[in-house]
């Protein structure tokens, strides 16, 4: 099969039997490929950490729903990180993410093998008989999977090999019980004031407002149903909210909203009125942001690129009066009907409205940059919005580790933020398991923010991590997803996977005495706290009251930290000992565990095959329809191919005097609906064709051999690639 073809399934190919350590939401029983004989089946290899995965769980909820009798998925749940392979925290997270499907633990990664997946996360179709009959890497292949699944629903109903339930009778599924709780996952947590706390209860999906003890309901906004509904405290809706940000008290009036919200799987933030707990969607059109793809702007202008661009990037001028504001009710569903699409271009600043958004995880207040940062997980990228305009602020959308210039960094899920005295934006990079900072916000910004930088103050790429304290250079964490600034200048992280509260002591506070710590060591790790669920955030007290950076620090003040503990749906309050210097511990390295790819120094062809559904086509309005995108680490990995271009396929060639390394692989392809025509041979205009991209990163570890070493290679695959002198990347096929 050529890089893009009309659809085409996969050679049939018996599918392999599920093995792994157990099951979940089967009511306890094991499941076999001839207990689904009959039924067309979806194995979804997921990691519970990684942001894609949780985008297609949320593109599976619609075709499952609608598809119950015919259709059965199964969650092959094959972890990256350590902690992901601990049957409780795999169970939490199966709850978590309210996953409505039998879910195999794989933690051997036995069943990832058999099928040769070598991305989180990767789809695989095997028919009513047992064959396998396409794979996907990937997310944004809902719509493909959809017409897939109703091909094979046709296909073998006419030949009488599919057995539909009835009424749902003899499901693989069982649900869990219900658990109950004050609070369930809850993600981050703020400082009201008054000294309640605000929570965003993510398993609620709503907001609970605590008294200062961190039990004690005061109340809640939202109706605890997912979805995005603005309006009162009942109904309210949000869908998984994280990250939480207190609206500086100037703009609280002006903006008509006192907490800003990013609610993560709605793909938008809300502002939130605490005076009667009204919620107002102020950026985010609730869809998806695609990399690459054509529809990420909305406007009514009908120019392409969406309305409402501009090309100055300053969030609130500072040598012009800001614009009129939108008013605090106005939502998208208010704005016209009449409303054209477009590519999103990071040089220019949009109305938030008018843009569409992907998983923004936390967000913090930027006093220097007059307006918040937001953590966009979902596109590995920091962005900047006020009530007026929305921009890209720092990342390439690629995910993974390089610092420098904001315009040319790379993150991977930026998940938690927080504004040092000095007006630096701490980043808790999750899935680099990083601690990154980003400088140069100051200024108004004009134009792609020319000033901003980034640097790793801890971390060592998407596939290390650990417990390790010391050096900062040679410290691990594991998954962190909050970060809070204390009064010494020292970073406390919400060390997520290892259960942990780590603190950083960056060159500026080392030596400082603002009237706490003693002796900070510039460039060190140690371990404030252990024995933690999954902490995701913190909130500092000094002597029982919220602090916040640059507030003055007594003496012999007393520090606290309230730890959400995510997984134990609570809120735990830390003591700190009075010198802050924590622990030196070593729980030791450790790489993502993923079968190594052996491949022939010299040319390597690559192919990323990509074939659009049945009813689709490439789509090229805008230009090309594919990218790819090639790097590697180390970069001297490769002598000949890394860069970007429009061909799905391209030749490599890899250095013989590098041992081993990973490929970092970016593919993307566009398609859209096939119109059908009328009898004249034009276009029917009342059919409006749906746009689809799907998109994949893979980080591919290999091993390079030499000529006369014949490595070994999956059985599917063509003797050139059994032979390593080839590698194929389904993106859909």
């Amino acid at each position: 099969m050529s890089s893009t073809t009309p659809h085409a399934r996969l050679p049939r190919v018996r599918a392999s039997e599920l093995v792994g350590r157990g099951w979940l939401n089967t009511g306890g029983r094991d499941v076999s490929l001839a207990d689904l004989r009959g039924r067309v089946v979806v194995l979804d290899f997921w990691t519970f950490c990684c942001v894609n995965c949780l985008h297609v769980l949320d593109e599976l909820r619609e075709l499952e729903e609608a598809r119950r009798d015919d259709l059965v998925i199964i969650g092959v749940h094959s972890p990256k990180f350590e902690h992901e392979a601990d049957p409780v925290a795999l169970a939490a997270a199966v709850e978590r993410y309210e996953v409505r499907h039998p879910v195999l633990d794989d933690p051997e990664l036995v069943t990832w093998s058999a099928y040769t997946a070598r991305a989180w996360p990767t789809l695989v179709v095997i028919d009513p008989e047992g064959y396998v009959v396409a794979q996907m890497a990937g997310e944004g292949h809902a719509s493909a999977l959809a017409a897939l699944v109703d091909e094979l629903v046709t296909e073998h109903r006419a030949k009488g090999t599919l057995r539909s339930l009835a009424a749902g009778s003899d499901d693989v599924y069982v649900p869990p019980a219900p658990t109950s709780g004050t609070l369930r996952f809850p993600a981050k947590a703020i400082a009201l004031p008054g000294g309640n706390l605000l929570v965003a209860d993510a398993g609620h999906h709503s907001l609970a407002e605590l008294l200062p003890d961190g039990e004690t309901l005061v109340r809640r906004i939202g109706s605890g149903e997912r979805g995005l509904v603005d309006g009162g405290p009942d109904d309210a809706r949000f869908s998984e909210p994280n990250g939480l940000c207190l609206v500086p008290t100037e703009l609280r009036s002006l903006l008509g909203y006192d907490v800003l919200v990013a609610d993560t799987v709605n793909h938008a933030l809300r502002g939130v009125r605490l005076a009667d707990g009204q919620v107002t969607t102020v950026a985010g059109t609730g869809e998806q942001f695609m990399v690459g793809g054509v529809e990420n702007v909305v406007g009514a202008s009908g120019e392409e690129g969406g309305g409402g661009g501009s090309a100055i990037r300053s969030l609130v001028p500072h040598d012009l009066p800001p614009d009129p504001p939108r008013p605090a009710a106005a939502t998208l569903l208010a704005l016209p009907d009449q409303r054209s699409s477009g590519r999103f271009d990071p040089a220019l600043t949009y109305d938030p409205l008018d843009v569409r958004l992907s998983s923004p995880w936390d967000v913090v207040w930027s006093e220097a940059l007059g307006g918040f940062v937001i953590a966009m997980a979902g596109n590995h990228t920091l962005w900047a919005v006020d009530g007026w305009k929305l921009g890209l602020l720092a990342g390439t959308m690629n995910e993974g580790l390089e610092d420098g210039p904001g315009s040319g960094a790379w993150f991977a899920q930026p998940s938690g933020l927080a504004v040092g005295e000095d007006g630096a934006v701490w980043v808790a990079d999750s899935e680099t398991s990083a601690l990154r900072r980003v400088t140069g916000l100051g200024g108004g910004v004009a134009v792609v923010p020319e000033g901003v930088e980034v640097s790793t103050a801890v971390g060592q790429g998407l596939f290390d991590f650990g417990h390790r304290d010391g050096a900062a250079d040679q410290a691990l964490l594991q998954h962190p997803l909050g970060v809070a600034v204390l009064p010494d200048g020292s970073v406390a992280v919400a060390d997520t996977y290892n259960g942990a509260i780590r603190r950083f002591v960056p060159a500026a506070a080392a030596g400082s005495d603002p009237g706490v710590g003693q002796d900070p060591v510039a460039g060190q790790v140690t371990t404030l706290a252990t024995g933690l669920a999954e902490p995701s955030d913190v909130v500092v007290l000094v002597d029982g009251e919220p602090w916040t950076p640059g507030a003055p620090a007594a003496p012999g003040a007393r520090i606290d930290l309230l730890v959400v503990e995510s997984a134990a749906h609570r809120i735990t309050r830390v003591a700190l000992p009075a010198t802050l210097a924590g622990e030196l511990l070593d729980g030791g390295a450790h790489r993502t565990q993923r079968p190594v790819t052996e491949v022939v120094a010299g040319a390597l062809r690559l192919d990323v095959p990509f074939s659009p559904a049945p009813g689709q086509k490439l789509d090229d309005r805008y230009g090309p329809s594919t990218r790819l995108t090639v790097s590697s680490t180390p970069p001297e990995l490769l002598l000949e191919g890394a860069g970007t271009g429009t061909d799905l396929s391209r030749e490599l060639v890899v250095n013989p005097e590098v041992g081993e390394g990973v490929l970092h692989v970016t593919a993307q392809a566009a398609s859209c609906d096939v119109v059908p025509l009328l009898a004249d041979g034009t276009p029917d205009p009342d059919v409006f064709p749906a746009c689809h991209l799907a998109q994949q990163d893979w980080g591919v570890p290999v091993r390079v051999v030499d000529r006369g070493v014949s490595p070994a290679g999956p059985d599917d695959e063509a003797p050139e690639v059994a032979r390593g002198r080839g590698l194929t990347l389904p993106l859909r096929g």
